[in-house]
């Protein structure tokens, strides 16, 4: 793989983030740490280097996994990102949400269980709509100077809520956020409202979760496997099935697989973007790091698009609108897009 910058920064990662969201198998499901084990070499024999995990995931057991790899291989290879703010105990109110105490809390628990110590990139996991966005950016600049993490980085979080942090914290002379992580995919395209423009905007890079909507752009739905997935799903309507199919004529075009197609999608995006892929089978890994030998053309990618197009509402639309394009501004939005 080759390696990208993330966000405004000199941090250096692979194309393809290894989500390991899958690693134990509490639940019923995932990986075990054999597997888990094979997965993260079949990565980084590939070139792989940037890891996504969350204190959450499996019960705290998808960081002890890699916790227990990563202190037999090269540490500073590898870009470990993990989250904090949902509840990971009940020993008291504030083990879950934004604030200061759970993320000081947080790290401490992620530390011991990565054996590591430093986090490469911490993320806010989710709003949790009560901490003050200052208070969020103030605790995590701390942990930056005290050297428990290197950057600092937010999901699922309104644009508005992330836009004010980056600024405030442009202000204040605070690390910024420097990547946001939503769920998009063919399927899921909200984001390009008014997340994405924002994220490209401060120059931060988009890690997709999800960005082939649990299997569905794979086909494997279209061909009955309906697995763990609820029939009322989005990823199983009439929408959902019109998208899939131009996602399997063109895997047909050129020999690939749908993953290839769905993901390359959201790779040869405007804005920076490095998709999240998961996996619990290694086979399931390396057949989606093929991904970075496939390119999309220009017809392809119109044609995914036209089928999977939202409609981005007031002023995104407004500002398509092709009476403001011709003839307002003196061609002005012409001219830009030209740039």
């Amino acid at each position: 793989m080759n390696y990208k910058l993330l966000g405004r920064s000199g941090l250096k990662v692979s194309e393809l983030c290894l989500g390991t969201m899958g690693f134990g198998t509490e639940g019923g499901w995932g990986a075990d740490a054999a597997t888990s084990f094979a997965i993260m070499d079949a990565y980084a024999n590939a070139g792989g280097n940037f890891l996504d995990t969350a204190n959450v995931y499996k019960l705290g057991t998808s960081e002890k996994i890699i916790g227990d790899y990563i202190s037999n291989h090269d540490r500073d290879y590898f870009v470990l990102a993990t989250k904090y703010t949902l509840k990971d105990n009940v020993t008291n109110p504030n083990a879950s949400g934004n604030n200061r105490k759970n993320m000081m809390r947080s790290v401490e628990e992620s530390l011991k269980r990565l054996k590591t110590d430093f986090i490469d990139v911490l993320y806010l996991h989710i709003w949790d709509n009560i901490t003050p966005i200052d208070e969020v950016l103030r605790a995590m600049d701390d942990l930056i100077k005290q050297g428990k993490i290197t950057y600092a980085a937010i999901s699922d979080t309104p644009a508005w809520v992330v836009a004010k942090g980056n600024t405030l914290a442009e202000l204040m002379g605070w690390s910024q956020f420097i990547a946001l992580q939503v769920e998009y995919s063919l399927l899921a395209r909200t984001a390009e409202r008014e997340l994405i423009p924002m994220a490209k905007h401060f120059g931060m890079t988009v890690t997709p979760w999800a960005p082939l909507a649990g299997g569905a752009l794979t086909g494997k739905y279209l061909k009955g496997d309906k697995g763990r997935i609820k029939p009322e799903s989005n990823r199983l309507n009439a929408r959902a099935e019109k998208i899939t199919k131009v996602v399997m004529e063109v895997a047909a075009e050129l020999g690939v697989s749908e993953s290839h197609v769905a993901l390359n999608w959201t790779r040869q995006q405007y804005f920076s973007c490095i998709p999240i892929v998961g996996a619990t089978k290694v086979n399931q890994l390396l057949d989606n790091l093929k991904t970075v030998d496939v390119v999309l053309n220009a017809d392809q990618m119109k044609r995914l698009s036209d089928a999977s197009a939202i409609e981005l509402g007031f002023p995104g639309d407004f500002f398509n609108e092709e009476a403001v394009k011709n003839n307002s501004f003196g061609g002005f939005y012409d001219r830009v897009e030209k740039r």
